[in-house]
């Protein structure tokens, strides 16, 4: 593929059109965050059942990545984009007309795979159409519609909860306008994969049907190490951003008194915002002090989120948010550097996949370990142990880092920017990467 197609019908509001898809399909898998604990009191479930239905989502993610990663690879990225939308919008639909757990169960496997398709074939678009000198600034773009979108959907969801009428129905009805407007928007989005490449996608019947298969993704054996201790960081720093998504509201609640859930909302949108943040730092950073820094603030991050828990206090679970954030958006730009300048162009795509199937499946199996500690033991004695738990990782991870030589591909041998999105993307854009987070 050529690396800066021809401009197409579109000019200016193509890329514009791509970016608000993306962030509208991310901003629907982070609406429900806030809004937990009403439906724990509307359905009356557990703890430990919000933590299944928030590892719901992750698991689809993951599904979605094993099987569609690279699909706008070869049916195009407007197709795919649109799938997301749609799986989005049925996915609000679902919520909004939910009456049982099983109706959030549905609709949170739907927000995973949308999740999983928009991300690659999105940040590829937003690559494609960008020329050569605007890179950067596209991969910039892409980081910003995927956690805007994750940040952007919770802080709405617990305004419009906090403070207007039916807090269950609204925040997906605002979800699916937009959704709307977003698919309207394609309208404007040309093609980038070239026609001769898509008909060799379809070849063979189906091209869902072709494609969609499961695959474990291959990681080259030279970048293993390094790609395993960025992963286990990056994950150890999702799996607290998942137990933040999943239970801050019972924090604030039975903890704090604070049953605000525009408060819910604001701390996980800090979590995802400093992800982001995290991500640009990488380009600035040292490679050989990224991780290192990465895992002392995850360690940070745990004392943090435990004081807040052991103290009953606000202050050091938004900063251990920050922190956290900080630490697994670095962990991440430091992954994605290794895959782009370890892996061969045409397996990108496939390594990306594997890196977050690693990170998604310690986002979701962590939360319900959790759910299950808090209703053995509670809530602080729960969050008090993962806290250790992470912190304990992420050393383990440092030490190995003090031990080990590098070997072959390294952060420190990637030129250039890394990614652009937080669930994302080569900076090439051959490769469609895959997934996002929340």
């Amino acid at each position: 593929m050529p690396s800066a197609p021809p401009r197409r019908p579109g000019g200016p509001i193509a890329p514009a059109a791509v970016a608000l898809a993306f962030w509208v399909t991310m901003a629907g898998t982070t609406v429900p965050t806030p809004l937990y604990p009403l439906y724990q009191h509307a359905f009356g479930f557990s703890t430990f059942t919000v933590t299944v239905v928030f590892a719901v989502y992750a698991l689809g993610v993951v599904a979605g990545l094993l099987t569609l990663g690279r699909l706008s690879d070869r049916i195009g990225r407007r197709p795919v984009v649109l799938a997301a939308l749609l799986l989005a919008a049925a996915a609000a639909t679902l919520f909004e007309l939910a009456d049982s757990l099983p109706w959030l169960l549905a609709a949170r496997v739907l927000s995973g795979l949308g999740a999983a398709l928009v991300t690659g074939a999105a940040t590829a678009a937003l690559l494609d159409l960008a020329p050569p000198e605007r890179r950067l600034r596209a991969q910039t773009v892409a980081l910003a519609a995927n956690m805007g979108g994750l940040a952007g959907g919770t802080l709405l969801a617990g305004a419009l909860a906090e403070w207007a009428d039916a807090p269950l129905r609204l925040p997906w009805t605002v979800t699916l306008v937009l959704t709307g407007a977003a698919l309207l928007g394609l309208l404007a989005v040309p093609e980038t994969v070239p026609a001769e490449v898509r008909r060799a996608g379809r070849t063979g019947g189906s091209a869902l049907g072709a494609r969609a298969r499961f695959r474990i993704p291959h990681v080259p054996p030279g970048i293993r190490p390094a790609f395993l201790r960025a992963a286990l960081t990056g994950g150890a720093g999702f799996a607290v951003t998942g137990v933040l998504t999943a239970v801050s509201g019972l924090f604030l609640a039975t903890v704090l008194g604070l049953h605000n859930h525009a408060l819910t909302g604001l701390v996980v949108a800090l979590a995802f915002l400093s992800t982001a943040v995290g991500q640009l730092l990488v380009r600035v950073l040292p490679p050989a002090r990224a991780l290192p820094l990465a895992c002392a603030g995850l360690v940070l991050a745990a004392a943090l989120v435990a004081a807040a828990l052991l103290g009953g206090t606000l202050t050091p679970l938004l900063l251990g948010a920050c922190v956290n954030g900080l630490a697994t958006g670095t962990a991440i730009g430091t992954g994605l550097g290794t895959v782009n300048g370890g892996v061969e162009p045409h397996r990108r795509g496939e390594a990306v996949s594997a890196f977050f199937a690693v990170l998604f499946t310690m986002l979701s199996v962590p939360v319900i370990g959790v759910g299950v500690l808090v209703r053995a033991t509670g809530l602080r004695t729960a969050g008090v142990t993962f806290s250790a738990a992470v912190a304990v990782l992420a050393l383990a991870v440092a030490a190995g880092l003090v031990r080990r030589p590098r070997h072959g591909a390294s952060p420190g041998t990637v030129p250039g920017p890394v990614a652009g999105a937080a669930v994302t993307a080569t900076a090439e854009p051959a490769p469609a990467a895959p997934a996002g987070q929340a």
